[in-house]
């Protein structure tokens, strides 16, 4: 097994130095799952929530946690961020919403965590924005589905 990059050789945690890397472009998708009953997705799809309009409000909520992951994350490095997606795929079959984030940099260090904290905090939101209606609402699969690392340029 690999030596964990975020603690020394004594066993401390710290900031990986990525002084010496070079910078590229890198890219990170991630998915979470939002479950509900049917009753609530239709007041989102509908705009029928009391507090607002959930996509939205989601959407912007994950775009913000990306681009704040490293106040959240110990020892996560602070990017320039040069984009952030946030999606939302509504299934009435099964009555979920899975949301999907994706997130750019150029620079010394990927942004998995980036992706993976966006997903996380727009389903939070819509949980929070329903709560009052659905208190079963259940967030799960959250994972990265991909990450890229190409040369600038």
């Amino acid at each position: 097994m690999s030596r964990l990059t975020h603690l020394d050789a004594e066993g401390n945690a710290h900031m990986v130095d990525v002084s010496e890397k070079d910078v590229t472009s890198r890219s990170a998708t991630a998915k979470a799952v939002v479950e509900m009953l049917p009753a609530t997705l239709s007041l989102i799809l509908e705009g029928k929530a009391k507090k607002g309009d959930v996509i939205a409000t989601a959407r912007i909520a994950g775009i913000m946690a990306a681009k704040k992951t490293h106040e959240l994350i110990p020892l996560c490095h602070p990017l320039m961020i040069s984009k952030v997606t946030v999606d939302f795929l509504p299934d009435t079959a099964h009555s979920t919403i899975e949301v999907t984030a994706m997130v750019k940099v150029e620079g010394k260090t990927g942004v998995e965590m980036e992706a993976l904290t966006a997903v996380s905090v727009a389903a939070l939101t819509i949980y929070d924005m329903c709560k009052a209606v659905d208190q079963g609402m259940e967030i799960g699969a959250v994972r990265l589905l991909k990450k890229t690392k190409r040369p600038v340029g």
